[in-house]
């Protein structure tokens, strides 16, 4: 009896969305290593996940905003202004001032949506949106259609393509620790429980006397960094930096927070499932271009993929205060 009751235990105990997200993980394994012998081999996983880093480190930011009950749909161009802008700055001033630069920029730009959001209390849907065009006009018409230098700098390339450390890429360890830094956040700090407080009940949370508009306008800033950051990486990963380079990265980035178990209205979520959904829908995307997939065929393919797996687990409700 006592160990039914300690199996038991340990079922409730399961967080059913991330361990649903890490079968679907196992069954793509297998039907990847089906199609091709190559699938499964340490050189081709270690790949993917350098790859998989990118989108990581954006839905890092994304997570933080999505527990809150909104959304951040600026990240495309908040990805490109990373890329640009730390190119530029390496021309300009060197170097040394190229990623610090980078995410300083996206810090700017999600301190611009925290503050619509909370001060101005316009919907984040629309604000982050309008945010995104501002973004796309500004490095526009500040670079005149290119960056003023094409070449990301050794560190960047660094950062984002070598592997210094047991053949892991580099760009992992990046993902690593500002994964570490949500989980801190989101665990041991006031911050966290606030997050998690505002997703379930904003108003409950701001009548017990939280500052509901700072934690917005952090979570959205933090958001703009991780984006940026991102961007950062992925001019180091391609050499350069160059218009639309966050473009294919924000449906992936709000998938694979979702599928990970983190509920879109907010409240409930985990970094760990987070992971579970930045590697599915990356494995996803290796199967379909393993497989020669049309461009059309992987669209509607990725798109029936991410609703069968919402109608799976991504409609309950949220925990109520």
């Amino acid at each position: 009896m006592s160990v039914q009751t300690s199996m038991q235990a340990v079922l409730k105990s399961v967080d059913k969305p991330v361990a649903i997200a890490f079968v679907f993980i196992l069954v793509m394994l297998l039907a990847g290593s089906l199609y091709s012998s190559s699938f499964l081999s340490a050189n081709y996983l270690l790949q993917q996940l350098q790859v998989a880093a990118f989108l990581g480190i954006i839905a890092s930011g994304v997570m933080l905003v999505i527990l809150l009950g909104h959304i951040d749909l600026s990240i495309p161009w908040l990805v490109t202004v990373g890329g640009m802008m730390s190119t530029a700055a390496a021309g300009w001033w060197g170097p040394e001032w190229a990623i610090p630069f980078g995410v300083f920029c996206g810090l700017v730009f999600g301190l611009i949506n925290g503050l619509g959001v909370a001060i101005l209390r316009v919907p984040s849907m629309i604000f982050t949106l309008g945010i995104n065009a501002v973004a796309q006009g500004v490095m526009v018409l500040h670079t005149g259609g290119f960056a003023p230098q094409d070449h990301a700098t050794k560190l960047m390339h660094w950062l984002a393509v070598d592997r210094s450390l047991l053949g892991i890429p580099n760009a992992v360890f990046i993902w690593a620790i500002i994964g570490i830094a949500v989980v801190v956040l989101l665990k041991r700090t006031p911050l966290g429980r606030y997050i998690y407080a505002i997703g379930n009940q904003e108003a409950a949370t701001f009548l017990s006397g939280v500052n509901t508009k700072a934690v917005l306008i952090a979570c959205f800033a933090i958001s703009g960094m991780c984006s940026a950051m991102a961007g950062v990486l992925l001019a180091g990963y391609s050499n350069k930096g160059y218009q639309a380079m966050g473009d294919p990265y924000l449906l992936p980035a709000i998938a694979a927070v979702v599928l990970g178990g983190t509920h879109i209205l907010g409240g409930r979520g985990s970094y760990l499932g987070t992971v579970a959904g930045v590697i599915l829908i990356s494995l996803l995307q290796s199967i379909l271009s393993v497989m020669q997939m049309p461009e059309a065929g992987r669209q509607i393919i990725y798109g029936c993929v991410i609703i069968a797996m919402l109608l799976v687990y991504g409609r309950g409700q949220k925990v109520q205060s």
